[in-house]
């Protein structure tokens, strides 16, 4: 398959021997089918990452090597390398794996705002209910055409999404089941 070929292909990068390949936020339950039908038939996991921030003034420089970071020895050094701008806040990326001999992998993105909706792909791969709910519950991500999009981990009366940078730190009371 030719990743150019996808419904709302936008751009494909390879990256230390990964392959991700932009897709347009409307388009990427076609995009899964179509990736389904050219043998990805696992589904990994579906990720969203909040890059709230990112790039703006503030944002110490990154360095790393082709080896990583020595934790060990942190320094920022100044803006050796800043960050480059982001489309939209979110990304939401797809893991799949064609289980053949040698796998391929491929990572599907797209990029979305807050409340912007994403189709859900549950008719594709029907183990992306657990994940989009996942995703829901700890980021806030609306998956349109969800069966049943409902908290997952957090108790129902929970307010907000715990894995977001906007998400206040501290100050959350302890609840125990025992306590009154």
């Amino acid at each position: 398959m030719s990743w150019d070929d996808l419904p709302g292909f936008v751009s494909a990068k390879e990256s230390f021997g990964e392959t991700t390949v932009t897709i347009e936020r409307e388009s990427i339950r076609e995009a899964c089918n179509r990736a389904r039908e050219d043998g990805f038939t696992f589904l990994a996991d579906i990720v969203t990452t909040d890059y709230l921030g990112w790039g703006a003034k503030g944002v110490s420089g990154y360095i790393g090597t082709a080896s990583g970071r020595d934790l060990n020895h942190p320094s920022t050094q100044g803006y050796q390398a800043l960050p480059s701008l982001k489309p939209k806040r979110f990304s939401l990326s797809y893991h799949l794996l064609a289980m053949e001999q040698p796998p391929r992998r491929v990572r599907l993105q797209c990029w979305l705002d807050e409340g912007e909706p994403v189709p859900s792909v549950v008719s594709v791969w029907p183990t992306a209910d657990w994940h989009e709910r996942e995703q829901f519950d700890l980021m806030g991500v609306q998956f349109e055409g969800h069966p049943n999009l409902a908290r997952l981990l957090m108790p129902d009366d929970w307010e907000g999404h715990p894995l977001r940078k906007d998400y206040p730190i501290g100050g959350e009371p302890v609840r125990f089941s025992d306590a009154e």
